[in-house]
């Protein structure tokens, strides 16, 4: 069942990577449509079908590979990843519905997102270190691909970056698991045959350190992040959707998974610097977004910021908190592809995403009202105003953290508060301010407005419905608090000591 996420897409790539020369873009694009389309579907099935009160894995698959390797094909699906596959799968489509009909090499171009697309499932449901391993590296040189063909003006320098720090991320992590392995003294790379528990302290906050690294440089966190503005702000808008809102999520989800899942003891204890470092990430990200004056980067710096809640969220590790996390997972993922989305849109028609330049798109003079008023809804959900998913998200996170690090909290809350005020920055420089001229732009089609309608749907209806976004994964979280140290105990003894 879990394999169709899979391997559907990649057939799909390799079907549309051979399709004869004559074929016109609009049915190549269709065809992309239909697969991703089709996958979609059959993760909502997927959906539909998932107990949410078995914490375990579900629709588990097995199928020995290479058994002197210790590497099997072995998959299953939880609470945890449930939500990032719908996830993949929804900004998947979205991407591709709303790339342009005239995309240069098509074929290449819908065959690389939709190997993502496979690559990222795979990660997901992944329950062997070595396969999760190869999924994980699978969409690298796709995306770097995306990046350096159909990217900007610095989109060589954005790829290339890409490609190194995402490069090292991966090694750190290939070196991380094959100390896990060989210090536990297992042969199988197993998810189940893999133990930290008779590890000395020191050897597990050093395996510990390798996990929070690599992934931390693929959230990307403070100060690994110098690759994010680059890469998300040369990239075309459908492909910054996959970025900011599916590849950034392999980053948290793996230091869930693999740092809080498989190093309970360990993570404990590095715990309070995990929440100042989640801080400082979340304020500098919403401090740096505030400068911008190119509304895209604007938006790319925010994403910093709100990755900086999730790593709160995972280092208080309460079961509210990490529902809290899963929650601001998947919410960002839907705000920050909303929000690349409308920038595109913007940039089309207007030709620029100068905030100096950008002015009065809310009159109907200027022909985009309805994009404009979905800019100011996308910017309301960034913020986390009441009634909409940030909000649920965030709130779940501050509360379920507060009683374990309310510094680190209150500082994230202050970022939450900045976030108004570069959004407000943002909505007042283009959506409103007196018109310095009557231009009326290119009218807005609505296979352009569909995408962002469809987002703004998923926005509000989990803001007002929070139960269809923390359902799915309590169970599972619940179960892995169980196995860590209470991090209030942890916490006063090191006050103590010191």
């Amino acid at each position: 069942m879990l394999s169709v996420l899979i391997w559907l897409p990649i057939f799909a790539a390799v079907f549309i990577a051979v399709l004869p020369l004559n074929i016109p873009k609009n049915r190549i694009r269709l065809t992309a449509l239909i697969f991703s389309g089709i996958v979609l579907l059959w993760n909502f099935f997927i959906l539909l079908k998932f107990d949410i009160s078995n914490p375990g894995m579900q629709f588990q698959e097995y199928l020995p590979w290479n058994e002197t390797l210790g590497l099997s094909y072995q998959l299953g699906v939880d609470g945890l990843s449930i939500l990032m596959l719908v996830l993949n799968s929804l900004l998947t489509w979205i991407a591709i519905y709303s790339s342009s009909k005239e995309t240069e090499r098509p074929r290449l171009f819908y065959s690389m997102i939709l190997l993502v697309s496979g690559g990222v499932a795979g990660a997901f449901v992944a329950e062997n270190l070595l396969l999760f391993f190869l999924f994980y590296e699978l969409e690298l040189i796709p995306f770097y691909l995306l990046i350096s063909i159909w990217g900007g003006e610095k989109r060589a320098y954005a790829g290339i970056k890409f490609l190194i720090y995402t490069a090292v991320s991966g090694a750190l992590i290939l070196a991380t698991f094959l100390g896990m392995v060989w210090l536990s003294g297992s042969t199988n790379f197993a998810f189940d045959a893999v133990s930290t528990e008779n590890m000395s302290t020191a050897k597990q906050i050093l395996l510990l350190a390798g996990i929070v690294l690599g992934f931390g440089i693929k959230i990307p966190l403070v100060p690994f992040h110098t690759w994010l503005p680059d890469a998300y702000v040369e990239a075309s808008a459908p492909i910054a959707i996959l970025l900011g809102g599916v590849l950034a999520k392999l980053g948290t989800y793996g230091l869930l998974r693999f740092g809080l899942g498989m190093f309970p003891h360990a993570w404990s204890i590095i715990a309070p610097n995990l929440a100042i470092w989640g801080a400082v990430s979340a304020i500098y990200g919403a401090v740096i977004a505030i400068a911008q004056k190119d509304i895209k980067r604007m938006v790319a710096y925010s994403s910093i910021g709100h990755m900086g809640y999730v790593l709160l969220a995972a280092a208080a590790s309460t079961p509210l908190a990490l529902v809290g996390a899963v929650a601001q997972m998947f919410s960002h993922g839907i705000i920050l592809a909303i929000l690349f989305h409308l920038v595109g849109v913007v940039e089309a028609k207007v030709g620029t995403r100068e905030l100096d330049k950008l002015n009065g798109l809310m009159s109907p003079i200027r022909g985009l009202p309805l994009i404009s008023a979905l800019l100011v809804l996308s910017g309301m959900a960034s913020a986390g105003i009441p009634g909409l998913t940030g909000f649920i998200a965030e709130f779940i996170v501050f509360q379920g953290s507060f009683s374990v690090f309310p510094i680190s909290t209150i500082l994230c809350v202050v970022a939450s508060g900045l976030t108004a005020v570069y959004f407000v920055i943002l909505l007042n420089g283009t959506c409103f301010g007196r018109l310095d001229n009557f231009a009326y732009y290119p009218k807005v089609l609505w296979s352009e407005k569909i995408p962002a309608l469809i987002l703004a749907a998923f926005i509000i209806f989990l803001g007002v419905q929070p139960t269809w976004l923390v359902r799915w994964s309590e169970s599972t979280t619940t179960t892995m608090v169980a196995a860590i140290p209470s991090l209030e105990k942890t916490v006063v003894s090191q006050v103590v000591v010191k």
